[in-house]
């Protein structure tokens, strides 16, 4: 039976991947702004909402601190970076129709996050973590020569949020703190960009519906939440049960791009995305078996 601590941080996890899965309705919904606004406006009412939960906690003087260190401020200042590029690129796509390839970047991103960490931790792999990255490659290789091109929108999510994650593991601070620190840096860029817009007559923020500009302010809500459900989760539940969840979100958005916004899926990223499917499968299993099948050490 699942210990008390353990389902509500399995809820946490779930709630957090599902809400990511349903991101291309919200998204959608805001289709009418430029993702470059959109993208300004999730930093600048992110750190709003993070800045007033600190304030409510009377935690900033805590993180005070760590502004005085420069090398705390440069991960945060790349970590925050990263997500302007991963947050950027996916409401970007999910606006101009791509919603089934932003879901291909979320389902490689696992076998990318393998693939960083023997590139840059020098970790090393056994053959049956090899087998599926290798499968992968394979199944983006054949997307790219059935399509004359790369899927770059899937690889550009992959692999800013895999550095992403890269970053994080040598980030000093917990979750609040360093999502706080990661939007405080964008939030004056942000900030100016938007008030720039609205000075050359560019700026949408207020000038449509009021429907519209309460899911421009909530971008900040719908951001921050999920993040700290996951970061939550993440204490509670293996690392492994975390890797399973995951495909929840990519799942998700894969049946919203064909069965709701009925975006093209041939025969040939059918393939595609099968070879891929096979990968995951072979990698997820793999990590299951390691951590539930008791292993025998011969002496």
């Amino acid at each position: 039976m699942i210990k008390e601590l353990d389902r509500k941080g399995l809820m946490l996890g779930f709630g957090a991947y599902l809400i990511w899965g349903f991101f291309p309705l919200y998204f959608k919904a805001l289709s009418s702004i430029p993702s470059t606004q959109i993208l300004a406006h999730r930093f600048v009412w992110s750190f709003l909402l993070l800045a007033g939960v600190l304030a409510w906690r009377k935690e900033w003087q805590t993180l005070a601190r760590f502004l005085r260190n420069k090398k705390t401020l440069a991960i945060y200042a790349i970590a925050g970076s990263l997500l302007a590029v991963n947050w950027g690129m996916y409401v970007w796509a999910v606006n101009a129709d791509f919603v089934v390839e932003t879901s291909l970047g979320y389902f490689i991103n696992p076998l990318v996050n393998v693939l960083l960490g023997v590139l840059f931790l020098r970790e090393r792999l056994r053959w049956s973590q090899w087998l599926p990255v290798g499968i992968a490659a394979i199944g983006v290789t054949y997307l790219t020569l059935e399509y004359h091109s790369l899927p770059w929108i899937a690889l550009t999510l992959a692999f800013s949020f895999g550095f992403y994650g890269l970053v994080k593991k040598v980030a000093p601070l917990s979750s609040l703190y360093g999502l706080t620190l990661e939007t405080m840096m964008l939030f004056l860029p942000a900030t100016f960009y938007l008030l720039m817009q609205e000075i050359n007559g560019s700026g949408r923020f207020g000038h449509g519906t009021l429907w519209l500009t309460v899911l421009v302010m909530l971008t900040g809500v719908v951001t921050v939440i999920p993040l700290l459900m996951f970061g939550s989760a993440a204490r509670r539940v293996p690392l492994w049960t975390m890797g399973l969840l995951q495909y929840i979100a990519p799942t998700c958005q894969f049946l919203l791009g064909v069965l709701i916004f009925h975006e093209p899926f041939t025969t040939e990223r059918l393939i595609g995305f099968s070879i891929i499917w096979l990968a995951l499968l072979i990698f997820s299993t793999e990590q299951w078996w390691l951590r539930s099948v008791p292993q025998v050490v011969y002496k």
